[in-house]
């Protein structure tokens, strides 16, 4: 069996002076990785080019400055905190990480102060919650420097995060659903996609892993990729009809979402089909994730707990379920709640009638609420 290559994308070639370096290509993307393979600065420029970032200023530096910013982040990338993280979370902070490092990795991390953090964050301010994200990674960076005793503080905490309007990713509302489902029609890939997701909940990284194998007498069972490290938040529902006549015509030994070939598809190859897909139905607002949080509102409107929801999308915490469904139809779920409040099935109220602000005494229904 062929042996993994330890840097994919790595290759060497030989300078002008007859030297051997390595450079990095993907696409027609092209970065320098220096001339000593596997050294820190090596595996440094390795990781910046993977995220995408070429690192500035390093070219002819066969060594990472000892102290410096860039040491750090290669210390961090070393230690049990970040080993312990997913592969799909490893790449998202060093996205965050290594553009900051090909910024100011040649400075000394025992310089950095709060009015340094602060200048580097309103740089962002444009953009609230990279701003934060960034914020977060310098919190988990200078405190590992804590750990070294390279400094004794950490100056991103005491800096505040920026204030993001709105609740994140958009939230599929019933019409764009519908929508989408007019463009794309029965037995093509993206309605398969739209409906294995909506009707299990499935994060895209386990989503594009999902298989005839994960079904177990008529449940679709996994573990949560995001949390594999800690042996992974198992999750198991039963298989709604639209999706089981969905998935009943497809072959038993690949993928629900394989690519042509019969191989499992990146979750980054399946969002930018996701992007294409949402475009060509006009909604461009939707996301593959705004599906996850489409599937736990239709279960709180349903009346799911947020336990029971939690057991469907495999959340650790009710606080991650509550903000998965906050676009719930609150007026419907407020209706329902003052039916349970002001009347019981005998007819008596359920409550005492404290002031007439709060109720008055006339035994009138909810307008508009029949059922009440």
């Amino acid at each position: 069996m062929k042996s993994r290559k330890q840097f994919p994308g790595a290759t060497a070639y030989f300078d002008r002076h007859g030297r051997r370096r390595w450079r990095f290509r993907k696409g027609g993307f092209t970065a320098e990785l220096g001339r000593a393979y596997g050294s820190d600065d090596f595996v440094h420029r390795y990781d910046a080019a993977v995220a995408g970032y070429r690192t500035r200023g390093m070219i002819g530096a066969e060594r990472t400055k000892p102290g410096s910013v860039s040491a750090l982040i290669a210390s961090y990338y070393r230690s049990p905190d970040f080993l312990g993280l997913s592969d799909s979370t490893k790449r998202v902070y060093k996205g965050v990480i290594e553009k900051f490092r090909a910024e100011h990795g040649d400075k000394p991390a025992h310089s950095m102060q709060r009015r340094h953090v602060q200048k580097i964050l309103a740089e962002k301010s444009e953009t609230p919650a990279a701003a934060n994200n960034l914020r977060k990674r310098l919190i988990t960076l200078l405190d590992h420097a804590i750990s070294l005793d390279w400094r004794g503080d950490n100056p991103a905490r005491a800096t505040k995060p920026y204030r993001v309007d709105g609740t994140g990713f958009h939230t599929w509302d019933e019409g764009e659903i519908e929508r989408f489902f007019y463009v794309h029609r029965t037995g093509t890939l993206a309605h398969r996609a739209v409906t294995l997701m909506l009707y299990t909940g499935a994060a895209r990284v386990d989503a594009v892993k999902l298989g005839p194998w994960n079904v177990k007498a008529g449940r679709i069972e996994y573990r949560r990729q995001k949390t594999a490290r800690s042996g992974g938040v198992p999750v198991s529902i039963p298989m709604h009809e639209d999706l089981r006549e969905v998935l009943s015509k497809l072959p038993d030994d690949r993928p629900f979402l394989a690519t042509n070939r019969g191989t499992a598809r990146t979750a980054e190859s399946f969002g930018n089909y996701m992007r294409q897909w949402c475009d060509e139905a006009d909604l461009s607002a939707c996301t593959a994730h705004g599906l996850r949080k489409a599937c736990a509102r239709r279960l709180a409107e349903a009346g799911a707990t947020a336990h029971e929801i939690g057991a469907v999308t495999g959340h650790k915490t009710l606080s991650e379920v509550q903000r998965y469904t906050a676009d719930a139809q609150r007026e419907g779920m407020a209706d329902s709640a003052f039916c349970k409040l002001i009347a019981r099935p005998n007819g008596e109220r359920s409550v005492t009638n404290l002031t007439d602000r709060f109720a008055k005494t006339s035994s009138n229904r909810l307008k508009g609420n029949d059922q009440c």
